[in-house]
């Protein structure tokens, strides 16, 4: 039995997650979660589940709740985050809670030696010399969730590092991959949203058709599994049934196969060493597939994968920037206050003005986001 803390129960991730507990109780409790402003969600997983320890995101929901229900504990905002984080009885924490607001909830889940079941992007992304460093030193795995680096990570196992030749991830490309430049410029929200491939939050699927979240992977992916960019390369794969590829120095490639299923890969960081059964409303079945398809990625057409390969490399505050100035700009989007194509534009504007600091400590990193989005608000 895995007791579990989880960051983000309301979200995408985190309601994969409680379908996988619903569905293995024998072998995972959630003990502790945090939640945001969704009360409703927040109750009813509360009751279903009955959590020792919740976290909201707001005062005022933390003060009724704890009239409402007297035998569980309550917290709120970020320390209410951190406590979940390091809940005692948890055996691992899950972090999917979106954006950089994950970064400190994460290291101090290392600090306090839990592992970590890592579907927040942006921890890796804002602060991955720090998130490693920190887990190397307390001997703290970090187990990946997003199904391209778990995929990776599964084709790692009981190979040597040294071998690797190139790690490939694949991209769906989004809502827009069959759209030209002249398209995009009259895109909708409502067409950005329809992603064809996954059901996922909305953020993350504007990443999707913008290729940051593919991005924001390969940076990550550098972190994870310490390969440089120069050896992660990306390809469109329409049907995305291979989520990621590993390619070794004697020309064998290994890949990993499934249904586009996020449960999948949020269970095996759960159970990791072990695999438990998964009933799938639709097992991949290669034969109805018949034919996988891979493209080169136009980085002239999907500019925010670019602009992602450079800032790490760049490395230092550069990744923060990408990630803030990101944020910023798609929630502009998600409000219909900028347009589609605005999105890059401001993340480049953002880039372009940085003054990019080397070895950045956390202070340094939280300064420079904040920084970063009121820049970036400024111009939208």
């Amino acid at each position: 039995m895995k007791f579990i803390s989880l960051l983000g129960a309301t979200g995408s991730v985190g309601t994969q997650t409680l379908d996988i507990i619903r569905k293995n109780r024998e072998h995972f409790k959630l003990v502790a979660m945090s939640a945001g402003k969704n009360m409703q969600a927040t109750r009813k997983i509360m009751e279903e589940f009955q959590p020792e320890f919740v976290s909201v995101q707001e005062k005022e929901d933390y003060e009724q709740l704890r009239i409402e229900y007297p035998t569980i504990t309550f917290g709120y905002g970020k320390d209410g985050l951190i406590e979940v984080a390091v809940c005692k009885e948890a055996h691992i924490v899950l972090n999917a809670v979106m954006g950089s607001v994950g970064l400190e909830p994460t290291l101090r889940a290392i600090g306090a030696g839990k592992p970590v079941a890592l579907a927040n992007k942006e921890t890796l992304v804002t602060a991955g010399h720090l998130v490693m460093e920190a887990a190397e030193e307390k001997q703290v795995p970090i187990m990946p969730v997003d199904s391209e680096h778990s995929a990776i990570f599964q084709c790692l196992n009981g190979e040597r590092q040294k071998n690797v030749e190139r790690l490939i991830l694949t991209a769906s490309g989004g809502s827009f991959r069959d759209l030209t430049r002249k398209d995009l410029e009259n895109v909708t929200l409502e067409q950005a949203l329809l992603h064809p491939n996954w059901a996922m939050g909305s953020k993350i699927t504007i990443d999707s058709a913008t290729m940051m979240n593919k991005g924001l992977e390969v940076i990550e992916a550098h972190w994870l599994f310490g390969i440089p960019y120069d050896q992660i390369h990306v390809l469109l794969h329409r049907e995305s049934i291979i989520h990621s590829m590993v390619e070794y120095h004697d020309s064998s490639v290994i890949a990993q196969l499934g249904s586009p299923d996020m449960r999948v890969p949020i269970q095996y960081a759960l159970s990791f060493p072990d695999r438990l059964p998964f009933q799938s409303e639709s097992p991949l079945d290669l034969v109805k597939v018949g034919k996988l398809q891979f493209e080169e990625m136009d980085m002239e057409r999907f500019p925010c994968l670019r602009f992602a390969y450079e800032a790490g490399k760049v490395g230092g505050s550069m990744p923060t920037v990408l990630n803030a100035a990101n944020e910023v700009a798609v929630n502009q989007f998600l409000n219909g206050k900028i347009s589609f194509l605005m999105i890059e534009e401001l993340i480049e504007k953002a880039l372009i003005r940085h003054q990019n600091i080397l070895h950045p400590d956390l202070a340094t990193i939280q300064e420079v986001d904040l920084e970063t989005r009121n820049y970036v608000h400024s111009l939208s």
